[in-house]
């Protein structure tokens, strides 16, 4: 297909996109101006992506721009050089999470998409992390600060704000909507109008106050956000990561979360930025019950990654009960992803641990068992309001590594160590790309003195290290830092010359009792096959090599202790939270 039927084909694909979002529009006139904001015109030369965009080689970090701080440099040049100098080998993907000026929600709510937040560092910066690192910004589409330029305009009647969000009156029935958070939805604001007069007005919430709701009824709003996204492939972003984008479109009596209007702009962002520079990554933020965040992958034309939600929850209260069952029936359940698409899989991130992914996967017994465990070991509990209006756990914030101090049954215990490391082993083996959380490979632990000064809950688990105090921590071999590190490095090296270890190799799960949890993985050419077996509980278990059905004439051996398996072995002596991955 030469250069103009690929232009033709564009503008096709978008004209649909936009009949589905705005039938009421002129495509026509929106293409033309979509186009100009993303730079593209007729003589743009599109490039090829490759058949595959990951590879076992392929590991995520996931931190805050000012994650480690100093005092002479910026806190991003901080980061860039102890990323160069601690994981250059390790990480070749980076989150950083938003770096823009903010008012509220550690980033989230954003007030000038445009710039960098002076106290981080500047454009420089993140071009400099792009130049080694394949790096993820926020496209933070859902809402922008109340103290934003255009919520100002907003205010005051000006255009172009003015028009930029969504004012609600007393015909709007909001009876069914989903909240995320138990704050009002609607935030009284005094504004002017056309003759200059204050009125009152109700604008839409979905977070906080703090953060108000664009209008992408609006067709200037989505024009807006694809000029953003066009600075940020200019600066090097090659992965977006669509926040809180499962609430973009709003509609009279309905749940506003997850409508067709929705989805039909996340496809049109992917049909714009592959065009445009087709290797970057479409990933969407839509922390809600498994099904339905399935349905961002739409028909291999919505988000090329989604997260792994009902992970850590799950995984989580695997390792505090030593049972595995439903950990197990969850993975079967899960649909191989497609080619082209693939899962993003983590334990812990910035935010706490999301509750509704699990959904249907634990019955309320459990969950109580779940939150009432990481309540004992230092964690607290935000809630959200259920449509019955009581209010039900919504998410834990803990630091991982406190949150694996010890089980359900006996407390802490001697096993916090170990427990962590298979935790961690287990996600690097799923099917998917892994992502760390800086916070997990330096073993940080709950940090009440930032929740105390913030009274946020999430700041527990957002500690921002000196650097000094980093280096000092580092530079003692028997500090679990040290030794979380290191593990974690190793086990991320020998993954990455796994070719069974492919975010899309093949995955089948193992019935192996309820204390073993085990998967096998067979790369794509099918030459290799690793089985991933680990003993989740605080006992030693044996496992038949029976039970495995490894075929008897390759030759075995564990990759992370790099034993051999021979024919005298029958069966496999697992100490509390070992974990094996048997290859070929």
């Amino acid at each position: 297909m030469n250069q103009l039927n690929i232009y033709s084909e564009l503008v096709l694909r978008l004209e649909q996109h936009l009949i589905m979002i705005y039938p009421e529009c002129n495509p026509s006139e929106l293409i033309c101006q979509l186009l100009k904001a993303l730079e593209i015109n007729q003589s743009s030369t599109p490039s090829i992506a490759d058949e595959y965009q990951w590879s076992e080689k392929d590991i995520m970090l996931i931190t805050y721009g000012d994650s480690i701080k100093g005092k002479i440099k910026n806190p991003l040049n901080y980061l860039y050089h102890f990323l160069q100098n601690n994981l250059s080998d390790t990480i070749s993907w980076v989150h950083i999470l938003p770096f823009f000026p903010y008012s509220s929600d550690d980033g989230f709510a954003v007030i000038d998409y445009l710039k960098v937040n002076d106290s981080l560092g500047d454009w420089n910066d993140i071009i400099q992390f792009s130049e080694s690192y394949q790096v993820m910004a926020d496209l933070v589409v859902n809402h922008i600060s109340s103290r934003s330029q255009w919520f100002e305009e907003f205010k005051a009647g000006k255009s172009p704000g003015k028009n930029y969000f969504i004012e609600v009156n007393d015909e709007f029935d909001t009876s069914q909507v989903v909240r995320p958070r138990i704050t009002p939805l609607l935030k009284p604001v005094q504004s002017h109008s056309k003759n200059g007069l204050s009125v009152d007005r109700k604008v839409w919430c979905t977070f906080s106050s703090d953060q108000v709701d664009l209008n992408f009824r609006n067709p200037d709003v989505l024009i807006e956000m694809v000029k953003i996204i066009n600075l940020y492939l200019d600066k090097g972003i090659r992965i977006f990561r669509l926040d809180a984008v499962a609430f973009l479109w709003k509609k009279s009596g309905t749940s506003c979360i997850h409508l067709q209007e929705t989805h039909e702009i996340i496809k049109l962002f992917r049909t714009l930025i592959e065009y445009k520079c087709p290797q970057t990554i479409i990933i969407t933020e839509t922390n809600v019950p498994n099904r339905e965040n399935l349905t961002y992958f739409g028909n291999c034309n919505e988000a090329h990654l989604i997260y792994n939600f009902s992970l850590p929850p799950l995984l989580i209260y695997t390792m505090i009960t030593g049972n595995c069952l439903h950990l197990k029936t969850w993975l079967m359940s899960m649909p191989p992803a497609r080619m082209g698409t693939s899962y993003l899989n983590f334990i812990a991130s910035h935010d706490g641990i999301g509750l509704r992914p699990i959904e249907g996967l634990l019955d309320e017994k459990e969950l109580n068992t779940l939150v009432n465990t990481m309540s004992s070991f230092g964690g607290l509990i935000s809630t959200r309001e259920s449509d019955t209006g009581i209010h039900k756990p919504y998410e834990i914030n803990i630091s991982l590594y406190d949150a694996l101090q010890g089980s359900a049954e006996h407390g802490t215990d001697k096993w916090q160590f170990e427990r962590f490391i298979c935790a961690h082993t287990i996600m690097v083996a799923l099917e998917g790309v892994p992502a760390f959380y800086i916070h997990s490979l330096l073993g940080t632990g709950n940090d009440y003195k930032k929740f105390e000064h913030t009274h946020r809950n999430r700041s527990i688990n957002r500690h921002t290290w000196q650097t000094d105090d980093l280096e000092q921590c580092l530079s003692n071999p028997e500090s679990h830092h040290t030794q979380i590190l290191n593990e974690i490095k190793r086990l991320i090296a020998i993954r990455k010359k796994q070719a069974a270890f492919h975010p899309n190799a093949t995955q089948f799960t193992l019935h192996l009792g309820t204390q073993i949890f085990g998967f096998w993985r067979q790369s794509i050419d099918r030459k290799q096959s690793i089985f991933s077996i680990h003993n989740i509980s605080d006992e030693s278990v044996n496992i038949a090599l029976s039970d495995i059905n490894l075929i008897t004439t390759d030759e075995w051996h564990d990759l992370i202790s790099g034993d051999k398996i021979n024919d005298s072995v029958i069966c496999l002596d697992l100490k509390p939270y070992q974990s094996i991955w048997l290859s070929n």
